[in-house]
């Protein structure tokens, strides 16, 4: 009876590895029938784009836009001229009275993410002419298109990026609404500051790892033979102290090597390869590191594993900040933040994992968990492999990201572990513990031989 309980654990912590099913979708800011204007600042420039139903726009200037989605492009860019001039009327941008010239593309088709089949979205991008003078924390924004129309909804207004404030990719915090009696607000995007960019970065740097979760397994396959020492076949590590020099030889290297790369691509330094080929080797190593823990190669040598691919990884987070129109500067300060708030999110993943599998290496249940979470790691590692090179859909992420993502799977490994603090207990009562290897220094300053756990 013990071991068929003992056996049910680890099949749940099995199964709270590889992930914990069901997760809501990202909110989107649309309702359907109000129009947008995003407004994207630097320390000199100001852009953005105005996003307004098609049935507004329709019924305001008289198009056919009930057509498909090619018919509907087609009429959006024969009539560009007269959308831009009622554009141009009802929106304007300056300070102290005076208004900034603006400049608008052509207008293309937008599908927000409610499932409402007229929830579409004519787009027109803009960008203001300042005049050479730096960009005001303080200016004045009139909007007040299709406010005349009977029954109209309120305009919004996002301010998506202001990196001097700390706003990086807002698409869902509204800062003010337009309407009839109130088409003019004075904005007011508060005092510049370095430290705004810093804590912001910093803010997606973790959000990128909770939501990442190529990078999440990378890390997980790596830490799944930290616990244990290669000799001759996998033994569990002696002790605390042991496992614990491994694994943080092995975050340190990953550390080390995607921060390289990471600041060098950050600041044009290293030129950046195709997405493809960087996303497509990022997936290849997770299939290495897991197959290597099947059969060792690089014999308790995983943190050089983690170093090769890192490289590779840091490349992956430069996509992030590639492309930035703003200052070196501004840019060096998200690099920053970004690899602080990347390291933050990877010791998360460590400290909530860690302690789950050093509880369990020196059960009889580690070793077929070992093999069974590298085997499906290695599965769906080549499954990424293959949609990123041969740009199919196989649904993997949409599988996988609900799984990895916190809280939820934070709350679960933290379940798990005093799971697994349970079945150690029984095996020890038992006397079934593995024996320990007896191989291994963890470190040439350890001072005193610590107790086994």
């Amino acid at each position: 009876m013990k071991r068929r309980t003992g056996l049910g654990a680890l099949i749940v912590a099995a199964a709270g590895i590889l992930g914990v099913a069901g997760a809501a979708s990202p909110a989107s800011a649309h309702s359907g029938f109000q129009s947008y204007v995003y407004l994207n600042i630097t320390e000199d420039s100001l852009g953005g784009r105005i996003e307004m139903p098609l049935g507004d726009l329709s019924d305001t200037l008289g198009l056919d836009l009930a057509g498909t989605d090619d018919e509907i492009v087609s009429e959006l860019e024969a009539n560009a001229e007269v959308i831009g001039d009622y554009v141009d009327e009802h929106l304007s941008i300056g300070v102290d009275g005076a208004v900034w010239p603006l400049d608008y593309d052509t207008p293309t088709l937008f599908f927000s993410e409610l499932p409402e089949a007229d929830d579409r979205y004519a787009i027109v991008e803009f960008d203001a002419d300042l005049g050479g003078a730096e960009m005001p924390r303080v200016f004045d924004v009139t909007f007040d298109a299709f406010l005349e129309q009977e029954g109209a909804g309120d305009n919004l207004l996002l301010i998506q990026n202001d990196w001097a404030g700390g706003v990086i990719d807002n698409g869902h915090e509204v800062l003010v609404a337009f309407t009839a009696n109130s088409p003019t607000h004075t904005i007011d995007l508060g005092d510049a500051s370095w430290t705004n960019t810093v804590t912001e970065s910093m803010r997606l740097g973790v959000d990128h790892i909770r939501t990442g979760p190529d990078h999440i397994l990378f890390v997980l396959v790596l830490l799944l033979p930290s616990v244990l020492v290669f000799n001759l076949v996998w033994r569990p590590a002696k002790d605390f102290g042991a496992s614990l020099w491994r694994i943080t030889k092995i975050v340190s290297m990953f550390t080390l090597a995607h921060t390289i790369t990471f600041t060098l691509a950050g600041l044009d330094v290293l030129p950046l390869p195709p997405s493809k080929l960087t996303e497509s080797v990022i997936a290849i190593s997770i299939a290495a590191a897991a197959l290597h823990n099947l059969k060792p190669v690089a014999l308790n040598k995983e943190w050089l594993i983690a170093f090769v691919f890192g490289l590779f990884h840091g490349m992956g987070f430069a996509g992030l900040v590639d492309g930035l129109d703003v200052s070196q500067g501004t840019k060096l300060l998200s690099l920053i933040g970004r690899n602080i708030g990347i390291e933050i999110g990877q010791t998360v993943v460590v400290l909530v994992a860690f302690p789950l599998l050093f509880l369990l290496r020196r059960t009889r249940y580690y070793m077929p968990f070992f093999k069974v979470a590298s085997v499906g790691l290695a599965v769906v590692s080549i499954g990424w492999m293959i949609e990123r090179i041969f740009e199919v859909d196989l649904k993997i992420s949409q599988a996988i990201e609900p799984m990895v993502q916190w809280p939820r799977s934070l709350v679960v490994m933290a379940i798990l572990t005093v799971v697994a603090a349970a079945i150690r207990e029984v095996e020890a009562r038992a006397g079934r513990l593995l024996p320990l290897d007896q191989s291994f220094e963890p470190s040439a300053k350890e001072e005193a031989e610590p107790v086994p756990v």
